[in-house]
């Protein structure tokens, strides 16, 4: 008799996403994320980077017949409440992801448009942006671009007045949704203000939510893939799209708040930040 009675599993999200060796961002970044906010992860690498803190030097996408087998296999056996998107590395790979994300329409996608490093180095290619728009924004429940991003997704031809960014940036989210994707947040992060201001819109470009936060001194690798992992977590857990959002935002925050650096880069998120400071690892 087995002495360990049976426990109801934890809510299981499903990431694909590249490996990232500084455990920063990508396959790393999400594993943590997602376990630190009570859901069990499972992980389809779709390609292996050359990377520290500072940048990324290289990029090896895997196979897309290998991603998609590593995906149904988990899928076959275990199941799964949202499933979060990073970078994919090929359209190869983004194809057999589409194939996979409509046999399963009812689990929430959350998609986070991976197209640069913190540095600047370029993740994808023109080809690769348009298979994130026919593809896999029809799919996706919430988009999580800065600012940059959206405006590469929406065609990048959007040109500001020399006035009030806003206009131009609510036409980016009409268009993105436009695209078939639910929900759109468009984080300020790469905005030069004194504070970040994050905006969900919905269906027909409706303003969901906006949240407002005190931008950090220095910079940060793996802030969107921690933001995008965390929303998956919450609508994982059962909550709704704009609560999802808004919880997300603050674990990102706090994790940023108290992040490390242990290279010669950028800092790092600490998504464990509440059991250290349980444990008194943390001051205040």
């Amino acid at each position: 008799m087995n002495p360990y009675p049976a426990q109801r599993p934890p809510p299981i999200v499903l990431t694909f996403a590249a490996s990232d060796p500084s455990g920063g961002a990508g396959l790393q970044a999400d594993l943590m994320t997602i376990s630190s906010l009570g859901c069990h992860p499972l992980s389809v690498t779709t390609a292996l980077t050359v990377q520290d803190t500072v940048g990324v030097s290289s990029i090896l996408a895997i196979e897309s017949d290998w991603v998609e087998d590593q995906a149904r296999t988990l899928l076959e056996d275990m199941p799964v409440a949202a499933f979060k998107i990073g970078l994919l590395g090929s359209v190869e790979n983004m194809v057999v992801i589409a194939g996979i994300l409509a046999d399963y329409p009812g689990i929430p996608v959350v998609l986070d448009p991976v197209l640069a490093s913190g540095r600047g180095d370029e993740l994808a290619d023109d080809e690769m942006i348009a298979g994130l728009r026919e593809m896999l924004l029809p799919l996706t429940t919430i988009l999580t671009p800065n600012t940059l991003e959206a405006r590469r997704l929406a065609d990048g031809d959007l040109e500001n007045d020399g006035g009030d960014e806003l206009p131009a940036l609510v036409e980016c989210a009409r268009r993105l949704l436009s695209l078939g994707c639910e929900y759109v947040l468009l984080t300020g992060t790469h905005d030069n203000t004194r504070q970040v201001v994050n905006k969900l819109y919905g269906p027909d470009c409706c303003l969901v939510r906006s949240d407002v936060w005190d931008r950090l001194p220095g910079s940060y690798h793996g802030s969107g893939c921690t933001l995008a992992s965390a929303i998956a977590a919450n609508l994982a857990s059962g909550w709704s799209v704009s609560e999802a959002a808004r919880l997300a935002q603050e674990s990102t925050w706090q994790a940023l708040a108290a992040g490390f650096r242990p290279g010669m880069g950028q800092f790092l998120p600490d998504r464990f930040f509440k059991w250290r400071a349980r444990n008194g690892d943390l001051d205040g």
